[in-house]
C-alpha cells in the first residue's frame, strides 16, 4: 500500500465533502470558508471552481444536473453553472450561530445535511434528510457537530460522527431507509483525534478522518481498528473513494486557525491526498428527486 500523496498543487482554507463523480472521472469537494465548490478531473488535470453567496457546508451532484448545496442560510437546488435555481428549506438550525456541515447522500438518493453548533456550550446542531419530493425532515437534533455520514451498500445502517463530543455513531435503517434508534459505534479518548468526514468500502469497514489526529482509520463492522495511516498535516476532514477501480481514497484537510509556524513547518495542510488503498470503496448516488417545482 502506497503513502499519502498531494493530487495536485492545491491547497484550501477549509477543504470538505469530496465526491467522486465516476462518469466523469473527476473529484467534487467544497471549500466552506471560501464559499465554493470545487472539480479536478484526473486525466485532463482541469481544475474547476464555482463560487456561491455563503458557505458551502455539503452538497451532492444531481440526478438531472448542477448540485443540491447546503449553504448558511439555506439548502437549495442549482443548476449546472452553480446559479441558485429553487430553495429547498431554510437552515433549521440557527444560521448565525451553525453553519452547516458534514452531508452526502444515501443509498436511494436522498441527500442529508448536518450543521454545526459554533458556540460549543450544549448539543445544538441538528441533521436534516431532504427527501426525493424535496420536503425536509430531522432525523437528529442532539449533536454538537455533524459529521461522519456514510451508508452500508445494503442500506441497513448510517454511520454519523460528532467530531467535539469524540464519537462515532450508528443506527439501523427500515426498508424504506426510516431511522430506529442510535447507537454508539466507537467512542475516542483525548488526544485520538475527533472523527470527522468518513465512507465505506465494499467489506463494510468505516474510514474515518481524525481531525487534530494525523491520520485516517479503518474500522471493521464491529468496532475494531484494522488500519491507520499517518498524513504530513494535523488536520484531515473527510474521505471517499474514486478513481477507475474505486480503490483510491481521497482525503481532504485543513488549514483553518493554524498558526503562520504551522504553515510554514506543515505547508501542505489545506491539500487534498490519495491513498491507495487494497479494498474498493462504495460510489455516492447522486441526489434524485421527483418535485415538478425542481429544474
Amino acid at each position: 500500500m502506497t503513502e499519502p500523496k498531494p493530487l495536485f498543487d492545491y491547497t484550501g482554507e477549509l477543504p470538505e465533502g469530496p465526491t467522486w463523480d465516476a462518469e466523469e472521472q473527476a473529484l467534487y469537494w467544497t471549500d466552506i470558508n471560501a464559499k465554493e465548490i470545487h472539480r479536478y478531473q484526473l486525466q485532463s488535470a482541469e481544475h474547476r471552481v464555482w463560487q456561491f453567496p455563503e458557505e458551502v457546508g455539503c452538497f451532492a451532484l444531481r440526478e438531472k444536473g448542477g448540485f443540491i448545496v447546503a449553504l448558511r442560510n439555506a439548502i437549495w437546488l442549482t443548476d449546472e453553472h452553480g446559479t441558485l435555481t429553487h430553495k429547498v428549506c431554510d437552515n433549521p438550525s440557527n444560521p448565525t450561530l451553525a453553519r452547516f456541515n458534514d452531508g452526502g447522500t444515501d443509498r436511494a438518493g436522498r441527500f442529508y445535511a448536518g450543521t454545526f453548533w459554533a458556540p460549543g456550550d450544549y448539543n445544538g446542531a441538528l441533521l436534516v434528510r431532504v427527501d426525493h419530493d424535496l420536503k425536509p425532515k430531522i432525523i437528529h437534533s442532539d449533536i454538537l457537530g455533524a459529521n461522519g455520514l456514510a451508508f452500508t451498500a445494503d442500506g441497513r445502517w448510517m454511520y454519523t460522527s460528532d467530531t467535539p463530543n469524540s464519537v462515532i455513531y450508528r443506527t439501523p435503517l427500515d426498508e424504506q431507509g426510516e431511522p430506529g434508534k442510535r447507537e454508539v459505534f466507537k467512542r475516542f479518548a483525548e488526544g485520538e483525534g475527533g472523527p470527522d468526514g468518513a465512507a465505506i468500502d465494499e467489506e463494510g469497514c468505516y474510514w474515518t478522518a481524525l481531525f487534530d489526529g494525523w491520520r485516517i482509520a479503518r474500522f471493521s463492522p464491529q468496532g475494531e481498528l484494522l488500519e491507520e495511516h499517518r498524513l504530513p498535516v494535523r488536520c484531515p476532514t473527510m474521505v471517499c473513494f474514486g478513481g477507475p477501480e474505486m480503490k483510491t481514497l481521497f482525503i481532504t484537510t485543513s488549514r483553518e486557525n493554524m498558526e503562520p509556524q504551522e504553515l510554514e513547518e506543515r505547508p501542505l495542510s489545506g491539500a487534498i491526498f490519495t491513498l491507495e488503498v487494497d479494498v474498493a470503496g462504495i460510489e455516492k448516488p447522486k441526489f434524485k428527486e421527483t418535485a415538478s417545482q425542481s429544474v
